[in-house]
């Protein structure tokens, strides 16, 4: 069963604000090896003209990928998530994530291909904080191996 191709060019409704945390962006830096103090430290981050502590460039993931689950959870794109190899990401940032900020995500499904028994699928979020303003565009390709005939 191959992944619904009529899904290239939906457009998810928005998720709910999502709340960047100090302590979530202190972790996610911790985790990816980020030592900047800027990415831990209040004052730090504000000496370099920032409001509160700031995100590593990579951390928009965790915001894109909780509106990419509503690709995933939705039974009618016929996606399944055993079968997915997360294949590329690419950031684009209008501005930087801090602390404190309140993102919303819109989920925007650009494209869906199969062949070779191999479906290639582009997700794009475009995140905005709460007034609407342009923060990062993720896009994903997610290879999703299909499943054979009678499997």
């Amino acid at each position: 069963m191959g992944i619904n191709p009529a899904y290239a060019g939906r457009e998810y409704a928005p998720t709910a604000p999502y709340v960047v945390g100090r302590e979530h962006l202190r972790e996610f830096a911790r985790a990816v090896g980020a030592t900047h103090p800027a990415h831990r430290d209040v004052d730090a981050a504000r000496a370099l003209g920032h409001p509160d502590v700031v995100a590593t460039p990579t951390f928009a993931v965790v915001v894109a990928q909780r509106a990419e689950a509503q690709l995933i959870e939705d039974p009618e794109a016929a996606i399944d998530f055993s079968r997915v190899v997360h294949a590329d990401e690419r950031f684009t940032h209008h501005r930087p994530i801090h602390a404190g900020d309140e993102l919303v995500t819109v989920l925007h499904i650009d494209s869906v291909v199969e062949r070779s028994g191999l479906a290639t699928v582009t997700t794009r979020c475009e995140i905005a904080d709460a007034a609407g303003h342009p923060v990062s565009t993720v896009v994903s390709r997610l290879a999703v191996r299909l499943a054979e005939s009678g499997a």
